[in-house]
């Protein structure tokens, strides 16, 4: 179990954070295989500001690394999270990541009776 009582899951010998990661992975195979979309990689990377010296203190670089990246048929890219909520320490990355970046960054979560996978903000 993680601090937030998400439960670790193997699929495909690729270890998740939680059940809910692991059923995304799922759904985007599921979605590639269709056409729907062209490609999707794991656990991404973006800096989102450099490290630095400052009065003989070393400060680490601030990377954030999201669960997926989707690559559209239509060549656009899609950074999601999946998360039930958007904890303090994800919404400083994500704004740090908004300045930065200009990929479209969603939190997806299922919620059966609204049709399986939506973003937070539906």
């Amino acid at each position: 179990m993680t601090k937030y009582n998400a439960k670790k899951t193997v699929i495909d010998d690729i270890r998740f954070d939680s059940k809910s990661e692991g059923q995304y992975y799922l759904h985007l195979k599921e979605q590639q295989e269709k056409g729907n979309i062209a490609a999707f990689n794991l656990q991404p990377r973006f800096l989102l500001q450099e490290g630095f010296r400052k009065n003989g203190k070393l400060y680490r670089p601030i990377e954030y690394v999201a669960d997926f990246e989707i690559m559209h048929n239509d060549g656009s890219i899609e950074i999601v999270d999946v998360k039930g909520f958007e904890t303090a320490d994800f919404k400083i990355k994500r704004k740090l990541f908004e300045k930065k970046y200009p990929y479209a960054l969603n939190l997806v979560k299922y919620v059966k009776k609204w049709g399986g996978w939506i973003t937070t903000e539906e």
